[in-house]
């Protein structure tokens, strides 16, 4: 008994280090893409996240970050073309971000250069599936 009480903390630490490894993998490897476009990795993250119009709220809780963290990258990347603030079509406080035509191409060459050598290739991709399901249910408070 005392070997099974011993045995679970110790295969936790294991787990949560392996998921820790694996995220700064993809850390670095984010910050390594990023980089050869010009980009940070938050703008890198923004652009991936912009999968849609959206309001900086949607793509505060998207980042898992504060409006207000969000705007100063809106900011950026509106400056550099790659994104316009127009106004909501049913919110008329709100301004949504809409991808430029330059803003969705640079994202399609950061999506390609980022699924090149990731750190989740070397997986199948039944075995990425399962993976996701496995820290989605982890992730389910």
């Amino acid at each position: 008994m005392a070997d099974e009480r011993e045995t679970r903390p110790q295969a936790d630490r294991q787990l949560c280090g392996l998921v820790r490894d694996l995220a700064s993998q993809i850390e670095t490897h984010l910050r390594t893409r990023a980089a050869t476009l010009g980009l940070t990795p938050t703008q890198a993250t923004a652009l991936c996240e912009l999968t849609h119009p959206m309001t900086l709220r949607d793509l505060a809780d998207r980042m898992s970050c504060e409006p207000s963290n969000i705007t100063f990258v809106a900011d950026r990347l509106e400056g550099q073309g790659y994104l316009e603030r127009h106004p909501h079509p049913d919110d008329r406080r709100a301004k949504q971000l809409i991808l430029t035509p330059e803003g969705s191409e640079l994202r399609g060459r950061l999506v390609e250069l980022l699924s090149k050598d990731s750190p989740l290739a070397p997986l199948a991709d039944e075995e990425q599936d399962g993976l996701r399901h496995l820290l989605t249910r982890a992730l389910i408070r």
